[in-house]
């Protein structure tokens, strides 16, 4: 089997000629790219040029903007057409989960955050829960400093600390994917490493797909990176061979700083 066969038959997304508009805005052009499970995927680009709106595309987010409009397939886990109107997007979000560009913990307790979506979720035992609330706060290396505090309030951790939260959050209703949108942009670089340590370390178990600004971060942590450039999908490549050898023109000129 060649390695391009391997890659399509490993992907848990397969995006094929996705198109999308904002009213008569075309926002997405054409794309089409395979995601491998278990991997970092990094979107990059200049400011407007569809890399979020295409992470929205992949939970359905996009739904909430009236004037959208989609056409082409995305495939989630071989079977899972994500654009079918029949879809449950409450279940396909607890499969797809999504940590955004500022962190926005719940109104509720530590404790809470994490375990309402878990108790919403399914019909689940009190001590079960708490075993869930624990392991998600341990995986994300939160649970030492709020062990003793479950019952303060989310609103109160620093940014690094509510971001975890809000990933201990999303990987607490056991997702398969989880997207994030420029989640340390809001960071001071100390609690920007330990996130992007925390994302190499969630690839054992999930997959993710991250937009960010910043290609020095690209460049740490994704193995696949994807650059877009006026709605278009320019290259996709190993992110090791895009920063080295980019194929592109344009690929080369924005990563060395030409434009954006």
């Amino acid at each position: 089997m060649n390695q391009e066969n391997e890659k399509q038959q490993n992907s848990i997304l397969k995006l094929e000629k996705l198109n999308l508009h904002y009213g008569d805005k075309h926002v997405l052009r054409d794309i089409s790219m395979d995601i491998e499970a278990n991997s970092i995927t990094a979107l990059i680009g200049p400011s407007g040029c569809g890399k979020s709106t295409l992470l929205r595309c992949l939970n359905r987010m996009n739904d909430l903007i009236e004037s959208t409009v989609i056409d082409g397939k995305i495939t989630f886990g071989g079977n899972i057409e994500i654009n079918d109107k029949r879809l449950d997007v409450t279940q396909l979000r607890r499969k797809i989960g999504m940590v955004f560009q500022k962190p926005n913990p719940f109104p509720k307790s530590i404790y809470e955050n994490i375990a309402y979506g878990i108790r919403i979720a399914s019909k689940t035992s009190k001590s079960e829960v708490d075993g869930r609330v624990e392991e998600a706060l341990k995986k994300v290396g939160l649970w030492n400093e709020v062990a003793d505090r479950l019952k303060d309030s989310g609103m109160a951790l620093s940014g690094g600390q509510a971001q975890r939260l809000c990933i201990a959050r999303t990987i607490a209703t056991k997702p398969d994917i989880i997207l994030m949108d420029e989640p340390t942009s809001a960071l001071d670089p100390i609690s920007t490493q330990t996130i992007e340590e925390l994302t190499l370390e969630l690839k054992e178990n999930y997959t993710v797909v991250i937009v960010t600004h910043n290609m020095q971060q690209a460049a740490r942590i994704s193995d696949t990176t994807a650059f877009f450039y006026l709605g278009e999908l320019i290259e996709y490549s190993p992110t090791k061979l895009m920063f080295t050898r980019p194929q592109q023109k344009r690929t080369e000129d924005y990563i060395t700083g030409r434009f954006g």
